[in-house]
């Protein structure tokens, strides 16, 4: 199967961003693309580096407008698309979603992001609600999808479950950068983890994983921070880890990856994790913490 990656910079017209993001899926789409990747919350500018209020505006109903044009596309193209939007879903309650059209421009499915982070410059737990979805994998006629979103890329327990439940590959639209001030040797070990952390779920759920991250620098609106230098490096990585491709970590890329997926059952009789899982042992997992 062939997948496109399309890691973007955007600005604050949202007009010429979508304009930029159909190009790039046209393009991915004549290379042979049959699934195109969206990086996290694409429209517009990541909002979330202040509290603001009337950020809430740019949120919208699923159906909407953006399901609409973007499966228009996917329509025209015959191809499969993962967006990833601001949710309206009533007065006062919002979510950060991610949405699977099909190649005919349905939906497909949506999966609502669970793990939602509060750090400075990352302030989502003022946008968005803890998704109600569950970790269901997403039925498409390239596959069983397992989209998760960005912060969920750091817990295994979401990877895993995905992979429990079918999904043949695991998808993670990203916003992830760097303040401005850190080092870049704390620059260096942050990028080195958020790209292990996620090969490993390559290797442990035996599954292909594809990233796809924003890129460029979008300053802080309330100039109490330098702004976030989004870091690219969007890839794909194999069953066993391997990066089958990473795009630059300083420049706008759309790139088309070809992966086997007969490849994970091999590698899944090779390295038979799922049969040496001891779920006997594992009730401690659903306790936030354990002492003794």
């Amino acid at each position: 199967m062939k997948i496109g990656l399309i890691q973007q910079s955007n600005t604050p017209d949202r007009v010429a961003n979508l304009a930029k993001l159909q190009a790039s899926i046209r393009r991915a789409a004549a290379e042979g693309a049959e699934l195109i990747v969206l990086q996290e919350l694409h429209n517009g500018l990541y909002f979330c580096q202040t509290e603001d209020t009337t950020r809430f505006d740019q949120a919208e109903p699923i159906p909407g407008p953006s399901t609409e044009t973007f499966g228009a596309l996917a329509a025209e193209l015959g191809v499969v698309v993962v967006l990833s939007l601001f949710e309206r879903r009533a007065p006062g309650l919002y979510h950060n979603t991610a949405v699977v059209l099909e190649r005919d421009g349905s939906i497909a499915g949506k999966y609502r992001k669970m793990h939602i982070p509060d750090d400075p410059a990352y302030y989502e737990k003022f946008y968005f609600t803890p998704g109600d979805l569950g970790f269901e994998p997403i039925d498409t006629s390239v596959g069983r999808l397992g989209v998760l979103v960005c912060w969920d890329q750091w817990y295994p327990e979401a990877a895993r479950l995905m992979a429990m439940r079918g999904a043949e590959i695991l998808i993670y639209p990203t916003a992830i950068g760097w303040e401005s001030s850190d080092p870049d040797e704390e620059k260096r070990r942050q990028l080195d983890a958020w790209r292990t952390v996620q090969r490993g779920h390559a290797v442990a759920n035996g599954l292909p994983v594809v990233t796809v991250n924003r890129v460029g620098h979008e300053p802080d609106p309330s100039g109490q921070t330098r702004g976030i230098l989004f870091w690219g490096n969007s890839f794909v990585a194999g069953p066993q880890g391997e990066l089958l491709a990473e795009l630059p970590n300083d420049a706008e890329a759309t790139r088309v990856v070809e992966i086997d997926r007969g490849r994970s059952e091999q590698v899944r009789r090779w390295w038979p994790f799922f049969r040496d899982r001891r779920i006997d042992a594992y009730d401690g997992l659903t306790q936030r913490f354990l002492r003794g």
